[in-house]
């Protein structure tokens, strides 16, 4: 066990019970040593008072720090130093250790001001939160990564139900920032890593990163760093609502790339997105028991889901396929398992990328036989992107739009994709989960049929 010190008295013990393992950091940079026993301010050191201005100005230092607790609100405490200059802080028992947390100086904060900060954070303290633990979760010297292990487990997780993708999005657009100081990233790093990202992944993505980061920024500002936010005013681009899905020309090719891959694991991923039309967040992380073999149905619990209840996603046959045949050779808790720290499948990239590309060949190849006069130029100007622009999500987009080809209703699709707007949910409240079936096996069964696929519940 090791004992620093952080505050004049305020101890803080590292332990696996203690604080969480983002703190660690804090302790990394600290060049402080303990305090001389008995340096800690026993309680009857401290001198009760009720705080007004002309008594706080009154007070005078002394050879060495005093305390002066506030009669008004809990924990409110004046230190004064012997060079004069007087702060405010709080002065709490939290999990049964003593925690100082700094408010401010007195007089540039005011009573009322100090006294409201304290409130604040005594309501805080209530709700279970270890203020002190945030105030020293960044440092100066903190690194980027260093910050957003403090963010992910002191924000994102506790309070987003999508904290996975931001966990995502660090890794793949700002994991070579890690190393980097706080206080060394500039607007202007933050500018030319908005549009290198805009030009390779997309606006959207590029804006989404640029969004990240100036959270990450304001959290180490709210936990007291004292730099400024280098992700405020980047102009975010404008973007077009994606409408991109597979469609009936691409859909044989595809197929067929495959069936000619030969990862199972990132094939069956592939076409359960397409066949169950959930977030790819959602997909990657299904476990065994979140599935209902009797009723046929998946669920997808309220922390997972974007939703504010648990999303039902009923399978159609052929997905129920898939995954009788994966369960019978399971041996993790994921119907799709990888090799990071996850224990789930990731964003499959390159094998993302290799499909697309077969894809992509067998369709030219197939084009070019049905039209004999026509050239390798030709196909490039009858498909400009030809799969280079199709990405993931959009297996998502693929089963809603096939729905709507097959005639479902708005209110049904929106119920089979967990869509929440609220006008969306108010419709969806009468609804079983059996039209929705309905209309995913019909959009199923034509998804094979157009890719002259026969599988389980296609009866052409």
């Amino acid at each position: 066990m090791t004992i620093l010190r952080l505050m004049p008295y305020h101890w803080v013990m590292t332990s696996a019970q203690g604080l969480p393992k983002v703190t660690d950091f804090a302790a990394k940079s600290s060049t402080r040593v303990a305090p001389a026993k008995g340096s800690r301010p026993a309680d009857s050191q401290k001198k009760k008072l009720n705080f007004t201005k002309k008594a706080l100005l009154a007070l005078q230092p002394s050879g060495k720090r005093s305390y002066h607790s506030d009669t008004g609100v809990r924990g409110l405490t004046l230190t004064v130093f012997p060079s004069g200059v007087k702060t405010f802080c709080l002065y709490r028992k939290i999990n049964g250790r003593p925690e100082r947390i700094s408010i401010g100086g007195f007089p540039d904060l005011s009573i009322e001001q100090a006294r409201g900060r304290a409130e604040e954070l005594n309501g805080a303290i209530s709700r279970g939160a270890n203020p002190a633990s945030d105030q020293r979760l960044v440092r100066a010297e903190a690194t980027l990564s260093e910050l957003f292990q403090a963010y992910l487990e002191h924000h994102a997780k506790p309070y987003k139900r999508t904290w996975a993708e931001d966990q995502e999005m660090f890794r793949n657009h700002l994991n070579n920032w890690g190393p980097r100081k706080l206080s060394d990233i500039s607007r202007m790093d933050v500018g030319t890593l908005h549009k290198n990202i805009g030009g390779k992944c997309g606006h959207y993505i590029a804006n989404r990163v640029v969004r990240l980061l100036s959270t990450m920024f304001n959290k180490a500002i709210e936990w007291s760093w004292k730099g400024e936010n280098p992700a405020t005013k980047i102009k975010a681009f404008k973007e077009k609502k994606r409408r991109r899905f597979l469609q009936p020309t691409e859909l044989p090719a595809f197929w067929k790339s495959l069936e000619a891959e030969p990862n199972q694991t990132i094939r069956d991923f592939i076409l359960l997105s397409v066949f169950c039309g959930a977030r790819r967040a959602n997909t990657q992380e299904m476990r065994w028991e979140e599935l209902d073999w009797q009723n046929a149905t998946w669920t997808i619990p309220t922390e997972k889901a974007k939703s504010d209840e648990d999303i039902v996603v009923p399978l159609s046959p052929i997905a129920l396929k898939i995954l009788e045949t994966r369960k019978d050779a399971a041996t993790s808790e994921w119907v799709f398992p990888g090799h990071g720290k996850t224990g789930h499948l990731v964003e499959p990239k390159t094998t993302w990328r290799r499909i697309l590309e077969r894809a992509r060949t067998i369709q030219k190849k197939n084009w070019l036989e049905a039209n004999p006069r026509k050239s390798e130029a030709d196909f490039a100007k009858e498909f400009p992107n030809a799969f280079d622009d199709l990405r993931v999500h959009d297996l998502r987009r693929t089963l809603g739009s096939w729905q709507a080809i097959t005639g479902a209703s708005l209110p049904v699709i929106g119920r089979s994709l967990g869509h929440r707007s609220l006008a969306a949910t108010q419709v969806y409240a009468h609804l079983t989960v059996d039209p929705v079936r309905e209309s995913v096996d019909r959009a199923t069964d034509a998804m094979l049929a157009a890719g002259k696929l026969l599988g389980p519940g296609n009866n052409g």
